[in-house]
């Protein structure tokens, strides 16, 4: 199959029975699921980690989730993408961390908190191919002191390390979007809508691409209501969100994705490159 083929689906209104729709409940998300919990929403949510929506979507018991972008790759013949969304990082991304005891060339066992797929794969690809390290990984709970009484090192990400942020420096770490992108030159992208073909209507699509357009209009108010749920620093969410997150999955975060999935090909994380397949939207049917 071609890559980058777009389904040769009906366009029209989201209509028909309701999408289960697992969306993630880190901070960074919040922008894509704007007005989707609408009374006249088509979709039903259910929130949960990035790791959850993918074993749900496998599953079937959601029709499409916010999915690390690496179980895109392992279950390419089924899935289907969502375009123009997604979370993705040029350069530092805050949440994605690595850190470690003692020098990184001598990093042995690493605990792995499994919450993102993709943030595994991504540590795996940087270490072998910038570093070339193959450390053991053990999976862990996000708890930073007890993964580091464990092992060498501690792979976190997501909401955990925003505390860790505000703390400032002190700990030995790798940003591994910084190291991405200055690797690759690209951005990196974490987690794509993706569903199995026929699921979603363009109307569908539309909606979802409504919901992240109105959240990346609202990220004042997204990280004030976080600020309010979560306590922390407010100026944090709102910088994180505005300066260290991107949610247009466009030509240059399309590029960085081909990139991973080449290296991750390489070094043996995924199977092989996949092609990438969009479901339709108005103006393919235009």
């Amino acid at each position: 199959m071609s890559s980058d083929k777009a389904a040769s689906l009906r366009a029209g209104p989201a209509t028909g029975p309701t999408v289960r729709l697992g969306a993630v409940s880190f901070l960074n998300a919040r922008p894509l699921t704007t007005g989707l919990d609408g009374p006249d929403s088509p979709f039903d949510l259910h929130y949960d980690l990035p790791s959850k929506c993918a074993a749900d979507l496998a599953a079937g018991t959601i029709d499409v989730g916010l999915i690390p972008a690496v179980e895109y790759a392992r279950n390419e013949p089924d899935y289907w993408i969502v375009p123009g969304i997604c979370i993705a990082s040029l350069g530092e991304v805050l949440t994605v961390r690595l850190f470690y005891r003692g020098e990184l060339d001598e990093i042995k066992r690493i605990a792995v908190d499994t919450s993102s797929r993709t943030s595994v794969a991504l540590m795996t690809v940087i270490l072998r191919e910038r570093y070339g390290l193959n450390p053991e990984q053990v999976p862990a709970a996000p708890d930073l002191d007890a993964m580091l009484h464990e092992a060498d090192a501690a792979l976190l990400i997501g909401d955990p390390v925003l505390p860790l942020v505000a703390e400032g420096a002190g700990r030995q770490c790798l940003d591994l979007g910084e190291v991405w992108t200055q690797m690759t030159g690209k951005p990196f992208v974490y987690a794509l809508w993706a569903g199995r073909e026929g699921t979603l209507s363009a109307g569908h699509v539309a909606r979802l691409q409504q919901a992240r357009s109105a959240g990346s209009a609202s990220l004042p108010q997204i990280a004030a209501a976080f600020q309010r749920e979560r306590a922390g620093d407010v100026e944090l969410y709102e910088r994180y969100l505005r300066d260290h997150i991107r949610h247009d999955l466009g030509p240059a975060e399309l590029e960085g994705l081909r990139e991973f999935y080449r290296l991750a090909a390489v070094h043996g994380v995924i199977e092989a490159e996949p092609a990438l397949r969009f479901y339709p939207t108005t103006s393919d049917a235009a």
